[in-house]
């Protein structure tokens, strides 16, 4: 971490503390409490980002309330290995890293050490009381094992929590419920044998993620009679396949009104390999339509699968909506600072593909809200480019810890109290595929480690949003304008033997 960084953090920290002792409510000896609600593959379709026909109330009333970021990236578009990066702050070294494993492979079963295995670890060390809630690392109730072993005893972040809660239900173990059916059976178990989708006509518990909110309230209650200062994280699997929700949520909508993705083609002047055949999605076998690069689902197809998700969304945000309702029935709203996060964006049939793990911007953008007591006078939508690694010194910081463990990342509080003394980063790295994407305010430049060519791809947001055309061969100017600016994400990913 560079000098600048640090005097950021400085900075910061003692502007939450000069806030905490302005407010009657939340004096400077409270810390803030955490409430972090993980979503995944939340990409940025609710009204808040542009998108109005999504039914998402509650999510967009904290948009209003806190701060939206207009540009946040992940750092790798698929599960565990994005929060691997998003908990400890760091960027991808090794091709461990970017593996769904990354957890298991540096955490689980490791011991304690000086550095902390995730923020998280951190606030524990500083009297914070840490409960996990579902999915906030890979495993859904934390614990290693394959979707169709039992539970095993490993926990995947030893250190990090006082206690990792998990109702499961009638599916009986985490991964039955991730890919939960009304009817108590998963896929799993249905040997993929399935749709992916289903509209149950049954109440929110009648899907796992209503029985994490259950569990997240009863949580809640207990932690209001606690003498510390809470971090409860909540992680809750819809909008991800299959796209199931309860009949209600459906309603909200009418199929025939749902748009389809305005990419229905590739890109042009790029390689295949910088795409996929969209093998999650086409794994649920009972589906009507197969996706393929070659040619697109039907338009009717495209729209029922866009009304799953979009029902998803509107299920997954009546849950935030419980949360933020008992926050203020227990009066920990004024001190809880609000994070939600999507672990990465996913393709809707956009470029052809359904699923995330591309270098694209369909896959990196994701969701990102921060609500932080104090700063209300600031809330506002930011245009700035920012990083899923940006959350560990935020957090920390806005907790008022001062820490001297070095990330990847950078404090986002004086960028949003227009308190930055230094030029603001603005970039954003991501890893994936054999390649390294570097996201500007203006271009998106991704460079990989393959022979198909073309292997550099470049984007033009300002002409081109939706990536339609690779621009490298036509602004070499360009491209070597931005080659020095990716080299400084270039971690040797691609070049280490791991």
């Amino acid at each position: 971490m560079t000098s600048s960084n640090l005097l950021s953090i400085g900075a910061g920290i003692a502007l939450c503390f000069t806030l905490w002792s302005c407010k009657k409510e939340a004096p400077a000896s409270t810390p803030p409490n955490v409430l972090f609600i993980a979503i995944d593959d939340l990409r940025t379709e609710l009204a808040c980002y542009g998108k109005d026909l999504v039914h998402a109330p509650n999510l967009d009333g904290l948009a209003k309330e806190g701060f939206l970021f207009q540009n946040h990236y992940v750092n790798v578009p698929t599960c565990g290995a994005s929060r691997y990066a998003m908990l400890t702050g760091m960027l991808p070294k090794t091709k461990d890293h970017i593996s769904n494993r990354a957890m298991y492979k540096f955490m689980a079963e490791q011991a304690e050490s000086e550095r902390p295995e995730s923020f998280v670890h951190q606030l524990k060390r500083n009297n914070y009381y840490t409960v996990g809630i579902g999915k906030i690392s890979h495993s859904v109730d934390g614990l290693v094992y394959e979707y169709r072993d039992e539970p095993s005893n490993i926990k995947e972040m030893p250190h990090s929590w006082d206690e990792f809660l998990f109702d499961a239900g009638k599916w009986e173990t985490g991964w039955n419920s991730f890919f939960a059916y009304a009817d108590g059976s998963n896929r799993n178990d249905m040997e993929k044998q399935v749709k992916p989708y289903e509209m149950a006509d049954v109440e929110d518990d009648g899907y796992p993620d209503g029985l994490t909110t259950e569990l997240a309230l009863k949580q809640l209650q207990q932690l209001k009679k606690k003498q510390q200062p809470f971090f409860l994280g909540v992680g809750y699997f819809k909008p991800h396949l299959p796209f199931n929700a309860p009949k209600k949520y459906w309603d909200l909508y009418k199929e025939e009104n749902m748009p389809i993705s305005p990419e229905q083609n590739l890109a042009l002047q790029i390689n295949q390999a910088s795409l996929h055949g969209s093998g999650e999605f086409n794994q649920y076998a009972l589906g009507e339509e197969k996706a393929s690069l070659d040619s697109n689902m039907t338009t009717a197809y495209q729209q029922k699968l866009k009304h799953a998700y979009y029902a998803c969304i509107s299920y997954i945000d009546a849950q935030v909506g419980e949360l933020l309702a008992e926050l203020e029935r227990l009066e920990l709203a004024d001190n809880t600072i609000i994070v939600v996060w999507g672990d990465h964006g996913w393709h809707l049939g956009d470029q052809r593909v359904w699923g995330k793990h591309t270098l694209f911007e369909r896959a990196l953008k994701s969701t990102l809200m921060l609500k932080i007591p104090g700063l209300q006078d600031h809330a506002r939508s930011v245009p700035e480019i920012v990083s899923s690694t940006d959350l560990y010194p935020t957090i920390l910081a806005a907790c008022g810890i001062n820490s001297s463990i070095p990330t990847d990342g950078n404090n986002l509080l004086p960028l949003l109290t227009e308190d930055q003394t230094q030029p603001w980063r603005n970039t954003a790295y991501s890893y994936f595929r054999n390649g390294i994407s570097v996201r500007t305010d203006r271009y998106r430049f991704t460079k990989y480690f393959r022979d198909a060519s073309p292997t550099i791809e470049l984007y033009d947001h300002q002409a081109d949003p939706l990536e339609q055309q690779n621009l490298a061969q036509e602004l070499p100017e360009v491209v070597e304008q931005l080659l020095p600016v990716w080299e400084k994400g270039n971690t040797g990913l691609y070049t280490s033997e791991k």
